[in-house]
């Protein structure tokens, strides 16, 4: 059922590294996400895809990986991700991306969530770094990076407390808790 999947679909941060995905995997997710709605149908979306070990130490210290976990730096070496598709625009076909990105990104996460895969959207990316590590033309925007693998934590949603606090974390088990809005607080109006 589609909201399983959508469930079952979490920001993961750790995984398992030294299992594999398969480049052929990778290129079929981007495949789905070819297929999904594009802004004035554009289509100005480019990818990178990453397996190979070499590669993945270059990008992984480009990334920013938990804003509210500040006592966190990142997955540790044999958590961090063993693939990553980096979404880039095309500026050759467009000037904006509009929301392209952010759809091709759930595409992507949804299809490897069904393959029993996770992942975790990151925005938070040291630009001119990546650049240079992926040898960009200057037409080649860096949107987002979708880090890939097989978890290795448990994300747990449960409802905002009482004082509104949003922030997600981690109890003593390592379960990473996301505090989500009610349904109620979040309909503003039905017409």
């Amino acid at each position: 059922m589609y909201k399983d999947l959508v469930l079952k679909n979490r920001s993961y941060r750790r995984f398992y590294e030294y299992e594999k995905i398969d480049p052929s995997t990778l290129i079929e997710l981007i495949d789905i996400a070819r297929c999904s709605a594009s802004g004035k149908n554009n289509q100005p979306l480019k990818y990178i895809i990453s397996t190979s070990e070499h590669n993945n130490k270059l990008i992984f210290p480009t990334l920013a990986w938990a804003a509210y976990l500040k006592d966190w730096d990142g997955p540790s070496q044999g958590e961090r991700p063993p693939a990553y598709i980096i979404i880039i625009g095309d500026k050759n076909i467009s000037d904006s991306f509009g929301c392209d990105h952010g759809i091709a990104a759930q595409t992507i996460l949804l299809g490897a969530t069904e393959k029993g895969f996770g992942g975790c959207i990151i925005a938070s990316i040291q630009q001119d770094k990546l650049k240079t590590v992926l040898d960009l033309k200057y037409n080649y925007e860096i949107l987002l990076v979708i880090a890939l693998g097989r978890p290795k934590e448990v994300v747990v949603l449960e409802e905002v407390n009482n004082e509104g606090d949003i922030r997600y974390y981690r109890d003593n088990n390592n379960v990473h808790h996301v505090p989500k809005r009610r349904l109620d607080e979040i309909i503003i109006k039905s017409i």
